[in-house]
This record gives structure tokens, sequence and C-alpha cells, in this order.
């Protein structure tokens, strides 16, 4: 968030400073005059409060956050279940609804457990530790450090927002091979992705020492060291681009392949059930997705606020050019294009909120609205996989999209933030816009093959021992009887 995502403020560098100046004056009071003592520890002690100063807690960060979590638990259940559930037939509604549901109360349980720990505590590029092993440590008066030299929030609220992250990104899967995989399966899945593919990408894109770790060159070299590999390389991922859309999307074409086409795809009609029930659920999306994007600035102040126009300004502005394109092309323009368009705009901004300016947005937005319509229908016919409900075509497709633009409209000539140099607190002078597209496309790349990695061998393992796909006859009657033994409708 913000790009990245902060370490502890008791665990930054500036505290082993602090404490470094505490030894070193109580070793020169056994053997010193008292005056010059007091005078080395006075001079010492200013020295590490100019570098390191005191990190604190704002309540009102604090209750943003709080406000933000709950946004994007709520873009989960019920946002993308009734978005998901609406699109699938009559009688898989229900098992659209419980695999999301249960996802995310098996990804929320799991994060607690092992996930958080892994994601954010320092270990190596790739993997943080075990230290934080359910939550061992994190008190009430624990604090996650933001993006401001000396501002923290409690970091209960921060563990419980990156947790909402996590669960909804497994969610997004589901949407790939709904209506005839086995609920097993997606279960056994989504605890093997979750933690050989999210944590790692969470990792390597937002993990870093915090600010006040970066008190002069050198020890920002030292502290850059310490982060997340695509962090150190200087990706730029505001929201999660990389970290949830384009990550989930690949685990999903995969899986769209590897499971099969459904049961007469091609041949029956497959139209959603209740485009009203789609239009709900786009709607909560759109909603929790202030939290999702305002909330990653960690602090309500003025990026925040950004970020929170950006997700107004661009998904209204992809709705429309997916509408008029549609309108265009196919002599009618569609509900259900304007709600995908709304999700194509809030998936292409997610990674930029922060970092571009409202101008740069409202072009995002206008790109993504097309590029989605082309990723649901022209690349989906190039690709010949059964994506149920086109999760490669829209998070995919402007997932990439998002994260490569920007770093073209991050550059200030273009209204964007730039980069912040933490060390001189102030932006950096310095901005490529050729040099931060290479990064991001190194961004993509990695994201993109870690996912399908894991994923392949994922799906292979489960097909090899539960299987992916429930029987035919299960899947021609429905998973709603067959899966679960309920009707989503009883007339």
């Amino acid at each position: 968030m913000f790009g990245v995502a902060p370490a502890w403020a008791d665990d930054s560098a500036s505290a082993t400073a602090a404490s470094e100046v505490v030894v070193a004056s109580t070793a020169a009071a056994a053997s010193a005059p008292a005056a010059a003592v007091a005078s080395e520890v006075v001079v010492a002690s200013a020295a590490a409060a100019a570098a390191a100063p005191v990190v604190t807690i704002n309540k009102g960060d604090n209750t943003w956050l709080m406000v933000c979590a709950a946004l994007v638990i709520l873009m989960s259940i019920p946002g993308l279940a009734l978005f998901y559930g609406g699109l699938v037939r009559s009688k898989n509604m229900l098992s659209v609804l419980m695999q999301v549901f249960t996802v995310f109360a098996l990804i929320s349980v799991l994060w607690v457990i092992y996930g958080y720990s892994l994601a954010f505590t320092e270990g190596n590029a790739f993997f943080g530790s075990f230290s934080k092993l359910l939550l061992k440590g994190v008190t009430p008066d624990s604090i996650a450090a933001t993006f401001n030299k000396g501002i923290g929030i409690s970091e209960f609220i921060y563990i419980a927002f990156q947790g909402a992250f996590a669960a909804i990104t497994c969610g997004l899967i589901v949407g790939s091979f709904a209506e005839r995989i086995k609920f097993s399966a997606v279960l056994v899945f989504c605890v093997i992705w979750f933690t050989f593919s999210y944590i790692p990408v969470a990792h390597m894109v937002w993990y870093w020492a915090g600010p006040d770790a970066y008190t002069s060159a050198d020890a920002a070299a030292v502290a850059t060291k310490t982060a997340g590999f695509l962090f150190q390389d200087g990706a730029l991922d505001f929201a999660g681009g990389t970290v949830v859309h384009i990550n989930a999307a690949i685990a999903g074409l995969v899986g769209a392949f590897m499971v099969g086409k459904r049961v007469g795809y091609g041949r029956d009609a497959m139209t959603p059930h209740s485009l009203t029930m789609t239009m709900i659920g786009a709607s909560l999306l759109w909603f929790g997705w202030f939290g999702f994007n305002a909330g990653s600035a960690l602090e309500a102040n003025g990026t925040a606020a950004l970020a929170f126009v950006n997700t107004w300004a661009a998904p209204a502005a992809a709705a429309l050019s997916w509408t008029i394109a549609e309108w265009f092309l196919k002599g009618k323009p569609s509900l259900l294009g304007a709600a995908s368009g709304a999700v194509a705009g809030l998936v292409v901004i997610t990674p930029a909120a922060g970092f571009v300016g409202v101008g740069g947005g409202l072009i995002m937005g206008l790109i993504a609205g097309v590029a989605g319509l082309w990723g649901v229908h022209g690349l989906k016919r190039l690709l010949g996989a059964d994506d149920s409900l086109d999760v490669f075509g829209v998070h995919g497709v402007c997932g990439i999209l998002g994260a490569l633009l920007t770093g073209v409209f991050a550059s200030p000539e273009l209204g964007g933030t730039g980069i912040w140099d933490y060390v001189a607190n102030k932006a950096s002078v310095d901005y490529s816009i050729w040099g931060q597209l290479k990064i991001q496309a190194i961004g993509v790349g990695v994201t993109v093959l870690w996912s399908a990695v894991v994923a392949v061998i994922a799906y292979k393992l489960i097909d090899m021992t539960i299987g992916l796909r429930v029987k035919e006859d299960e899947e021609r009657e429905g998973l709603d009887v067959t899966s679960h033994g309920e009707k989503a409708y009883n007339m």
C-alpha cells in the first residue's frame, strides 16, 4: 500500500539506533566525569531524536483504517458473492455464494495463524518469518508504521485490513471455474495458493522497514535490503494491482484450463440468472473499493483523498467507455457491460490510486473500459478457456494495464506524485517514465510467473488426489443441490 507496506515502528532501524544511544550513554556514565557524560548524553539524545522521532498514534487514522477494513470485508461478503452469484445459472447460485463466503472465512483464519507473520515480518526477499504466528507478541499497544515518519496506527487494525485483502483475493479466483468444481477442491486449492503465491507476492511488493528507518543514505541502503524483492526493485503498487488482481487472475485462468470447460459450453445457453443481483454486487464492490484504495494510504490525509477521488472517477469513466464501445459494436448498451466496465475501472486504478493525478486516473479508466470489453470477448475467444465469470478478462487484463500505466501517469510531468525520497523526506526530483515502466513490467512478469507455477502445481496435486470436478450428472443438476443440498429459490 502506497506501493509498499509498513513494518513495525518498534522493529525499525530507528528503534535500534535509539537503543544504541542508551547503551553508549550507560557505558560512558561508568567511566567519564558526570558533567562530561551529561553533555554527551544530551548531544546523543538530541541527535537520536532528530533522526528518529517518537512514533505516535492518531485516533483519526485508527478510525479511518477500521472503517476501511470493514469496507473491504463488505466487498467480499456480500459484494463479490452477489456479483458472481447473479452471473451464474440459478442452479449454481448458492454454490458460488458458499464458495466466496467460506473462502473468506478460511483465509481470515489462516491469516491470523500464519499468513500475517509470513507476509509482514522481516525474513528474506520472498517470505517473512514465523515470529508472529497466531499474532504472537501483538498487543493493543503495538504500533504499525504508516508512510510518514513518527506516525503509526494500531497493529491490530493493520492486521485486519491486510487480512481482508488476502481473503478477497482468493475469493476472486472462484469466478474462473464456477459451476463445475468440487467444493473441497476449492478449499484445498485456496490453502495451497494462499500460502505459496499470495503471501510471497504480498511480501515481495509491500514489505519494508518503515519510513523511520530511512534516516540517512546508508541507513536507507541497509533498510531496503531487508525489504521484499519487488520493493527493492522500486515497483509501485498502491493497493494491489499485482498482489491482488494479476495474482488472482492468473490463478483463475490456469484453473479454467485445468478444470476444463462446463458441460454444454459453447452449445447451451449459460446466461446470467439475475443481473439485478449482479448490479447490486457491483455497486457494493464500488462502495467497498473506497476502503480498498483510499485506506491503503494508511492515514486519513491528502493521499487518501486523492485515492478516494480516483476510485470515484476512474470507474465512472470505464463504465462509460465500456457502455459506449459495446453500444457501437453490438447496437445496444447492456447493464452487464456497464457494471463490468465499472469493475474494470476499479481494477485499473487500484495500483495507481494514490500515485496518479485525477486526469491520469480518468484516462486510465477510459482505456480500461475498452480493454476489459476486449478481454471478455476477443481475448477470451483467442485463449479458448471457459473462464466462467471473466476473471482474467477483467482483473487480468486491466490489472496488467493498470500496473504498467502507473509507471506512466505517476510522473510529476503528467500530474502524478512521483516517488517519495524518505531520506530527504520529500518527492524525488528524478523520475523516468521509461525507467519506471520497465520496473513495473518486471513486477508484472514476476507475479504472472509466480502465480502460474504455484497454481499449476496446486491444481495438479488436487486432481491427483481428491479430484477437481464434480461428476457430469451432478453438474447438470446443479451444484446447489448436489454439493450443498439446498436451492437458492424455492418456488
